[in-house]
Formats: structure tokens, C-alpha cells, sequence
């Protein structure tokens, strides 16, 4: 469904993305795995369209989509969680989720109850703050919130940053749910290796803007990817 295609992207004069081609299956976890400051979050701005790309294509559903803009691809069922959640911190958790529903047709503007189904905790939320939340309840928001879209292509940024071990599980077990269905694409950026072969069913490793291993993830050598991500 997601087809990237030799991208180059700069910041200025700084070379963030050096010809990187990926592609994201409908029904499967695809993992990015790095070191900070690799490229990663680069990737997934420019496949949301927070970024323009230099050179390269991305294309979704089979149509070029790197001219359009964020709000264009979200539309087309593009669902974008940021590293550090980036949730509203005045608004209550039933007002964070509402902004989600504006890409939608008016007929469909409405939180599904399979929502709270994959996040219980939020149901008893509804009227708290954004910002009273805790950092894993939170991450949960921000997922839900995508989750409200109804996306197709479900891109991830590092889920798992700073979020106690309980919740990770909780998110893991949303995210297999979630590949189990066969309706959607997972983009997911990580730095930790466990989580993501847990999930993913294609791994790719990047390297100064550059991915330096990619495969699907029972064929990897785990000891070789472990190294390219220790410190």
C-alpha cells in the first residue's frame, strides 16, 4: 500500500534522508529501527507530509502523494501518532479525540465505540485534561485520536518513548489486534529491538539517512541488528 521510493530529503543544507526505499504491506507491521538521530523521524514527516522530500517518490494506494499536503494524505486514510504525542493539553480527552474526526465525512463524525474497547482507561477519561493525563495514558490518547480517523495506514513514531512497561504491553497488544484485522498498514519507528520483533513482520535498519538492513523479520540476523542499534 505505501511504496517509498529512493527519497532524499534535506534540511537546509543537511542531508536527513539519503535514497531510501521502503514499502508498508497492508496487514503487516513494518518496523524502522535506528539509533537517535538517523533519520527516522525524518521518514515518517516525509510520508505524512510534515516535510517536503528533495527527490524520490512515495506513493499510496498506488498514487504519487508527495506534492500533497499533510491534511490531503490524511484524508486518504493517512494517520500520523508523533514522537512525544503532541496531544492537547487543555482540551479534555473526549475534545482530543473530536479533532480526529474532522478528516472524516460529516455522516461518519462520530467516536467509535471499538475505541474504548481498545483503550479502556479512556472511557473513564473523557472529561480529565489532555495535559493531566500520565505519559502512558497519553501515548494511549494519541493513538486512540489517530485510531479515530479510520486510517488505513497507521504510522507510529517511537510509541513505546518513555511509557511504563505495563502500557507498553498494552499498546503491543493494540498494535497486533490491530495487524491481526488485515485492513490496515503499520509504519512503526522504533530504537527498541524486542518491541518491534514482537510485531513486525518486515524490519528495516537505518544509518545517517540511509537504510543499511532491511528484510522480513524471521530472516534477519538479530545479533547483526542488536549491534547496529547498541550505542
Amino acid at each position: 500500500m505505501l511504496e517509498i521510493t529512493d527519497v532524499d530529503l534535506y534540511y537546509g543544507a543537511a542531508v536527513a534522508l539519503r535514497g531510501v526505499s521502503l514499502q508498508a504491506a497492508l496487514g503487516e507491521v513494518t518496523s524502522v529501527l535506528g539509533r537517535n538521530g538517523v533519520g527516522k523521524t525524518s521518514l515518517l514527516r516525509a510520508v505524512v507530509g510534515a516535510h517536503a522530500i528533495t527527490r524520490g517518490t512515495i506513493r499510496w494506494e498506488g498514487a504519487e502523494i508527495h506534492r500533497l499536503a499533510p491534511y490531503e494524505r490524511a484524508r486518504r486514510g493517512m494517520a500520523y501518532v508523533p514522537q512525544g504525542r503532541d496531544i492537547f493539553p487543555l482540551l479534555t480527552v473526549k475534545e482530543n479525540l473530536e479533532t480526529g474526526l474532522a478528516v472524516l465525512p460529516r455522516r461518519q463524525r462520530r467516536i467509535a465505540d471499538e475505541i474504548f474497547d481498545l483503550f479502556p482507561i479512556l472511557k473513564t477519561m473523557l472529561r480529565r485534561r489532555g495535559g493531566d493525563l500520565s505519559g502512558g495514558q497519553q501515548q494511549q490518547l494519541a493513538i486512540a485520536r489517530a485510531l479515530v480517523t479510520r486510517p488505513r495506514l497507521l504510522v507510529l513514531d517511537e510509541p513505546t518513548e518513555g511509557i511504563q512497561p505495563s502500557i507498553i504491553k498494552d499498546i503491543g497488544r493494540v498494535i497486533s489486534l490491530l495487524r491481526g484485522r488485515g485492513e490496515m498498514a503499520i509504519l512503526l519507528v522504533e530504537q527498541y529491538f524486542d518491541f518491534a520483533r514482537d510485531l513486525a513482520q518486515s524490519i528495516a535498519v537505518m544509518e545517517r539517512g540511509a537504510i543499511v538492513l532491511a528484510g522480513r523479520a524471521e530472516e534477519l540476523d538479530h545479533a547483526d541488528v542488536r549491534r547496529r542499534l547498541s550505542v
